[in-house]
């Protein structure tokens, strides 16, 4: 890879390669794990291995990943939690958008118990709610900021001009959307937050589909650069944009030793463009 291995956002330096918490939860991101145990071993080999900045959500469960993100690691030191609120939850792989204020304030709240904190580190809107008035979103995104309940305020799933109209109320730190070598929608979103310096999270990080086939063509490049599909994804992702700060997901202890080595893979030019010209 190439580039700082750190990111600065908000006053907040931490390592550009973290990760996310999604899938410590149960089948349909909802309920507890099979193996509570080894979730909680991998938020913690996470750590040793030099993760300093874990995603999750209080939907992830929902509240379940924040409760065994405090069990695994409070007090955190200089680990950063990154959490957001938006979206509620009716049942198994069931999402729905919800921006009313006193709804985020609440969340909000909660995530500070759940997790343990007098002030979150980040907080993220999941979504903007269509039916909610997205300046009164923003606004109290703002209130939550000054009151000094948040260090920091993302957005996640959005539109260039989405972050320019919440910016126009309250200084945006992060951006978090869908985005990896065989999906790149959000490109012009990434080249924004870049231009900014807004640090720009990529969830669903790891290439995925027919180019990532078992033989396709990231299989052979990561063969060839003695990497697994996984590392070659995400050291692409790093040394695309010194703003970008994967968040790989899993729920297996061997998985995050495998993530991790991602910034240990070092592409040169020619298997750099090679990749980037897959989705093109």
């Amino acid at each position: 890879m190439a580039g700082p291995l750190t990111f600065t956002y908000a006053n907040q330096t931490v390592n550009r390669l973290g990760y996310g918490s999604m899938r410590l939860t149960g089948d349909g991101v909802w309920g507890y794990p099979k193996d509570r145990n080894e979730a909680l071993a991998v938020l913690r080999r996470a750590v040793e291995l030099g993760v300093d900045f874990i995603d999750t959500a209080d939907s992830y469960g929902p509240y379940v990943a924040e409760e065994l993100i405090a069990q695994a690691l409070h007090p955190y030191g200089d680990v950063k939690i990154a959490t957001k609120a938006g979206l509620l939850r009716t049942g198994p792989n069931l999402w729905f958008p919800c921006g009313r204020p006193d709804y985020l304030r609440q969340e909000c709240e909660m995530s500070l118990r759940r997790l343990g904190q007098e002030s979150l580190d980040l907080f993220q809107l999941h979504r903007i709610d269509a039916t909610v008035d997205a300046n009164e979103q923003f606004a109290l995104l703002r209130a939550l900021l000054d009151e000094g309940k948040v260090q920091a305020v993302g957005l996640s799933e959005v539109t260039v001009e989405q972050i320019k109209a919440a910016r126009e109320i309250v200084p945006i730190s992060t951006v978090q959307n869908l985005y990896n070598v065989t999906n790149r929608k959000s490109e012009d979103v990434l080249n924004y937050c870049e231009g900014e310096g807004i640090a720009f999270i990529p969830w669903f990080p790891v290439a995925s589909g027919d180019l990532a086939r078992s033989g396709g063509p990231l299989d052979t490049l990561a063969q060839q650069n003695g990497a697994t599909i996984a590392q070659l994804s995400l050291a692409w992702l790093l040394r695309r944009s010194p703003v970008m700060m994967p968040i790989p997901g899993t729920s297996k202890v061997a998985h995050v030793v495998e993530n991790c080595g991602a910034v240990r893979v070092s592409l040169d030019d020619d298997t750099f463009d090679a990749i980037g010209a897959l989705a093109g």
